[in-house]
């Protein structure tokens, strides 16, 4: 059994990851990040998305308060790496609705 099945997420979790997923450039970032089998450099989610730097912070934040990602820091360089696990444990959530 997995963690993700062992610990469902609280009804706040769950409603905080919809939240984050309703907006389309969330999902977008989202889908960049966990498609990078590394940790996906800031820098290079600036450059897929015409918006500030301010603008993808505040993005990638909602994304990492909803426990969607996680944000690796060295120095003043950020990195960002999916949580699967709890894209996986929101999914099986939805599945059984």
């Amino acid at each position: 059994m997995s963690t993700a099945e062992q610990f469902p997420l609280s009804d706040s979790q769950v409603a905080l990851i919809a939240r984050a997923l309703a907006d389309s450039r969330r999902y977008r970032i989202l889908v960049q990040i966990g498609a990078s089998e590394q940790a996906l450099p800031c820098a290079e989610v600036l450059k897929a998305h015409p918006v500030s730097a301010a603008t993808v912070s505040h993005h990638t934040r909602e994304l990492e308060r909803a426990g969607l990602i996680a944000t690796l820091r060295e120095g003043k360089y950020a990195s960002f790496m999916l949580q699967r696990e709890v894209l996986q444990a929101y999914a099986r959530q939805l599945m059984q609705l």
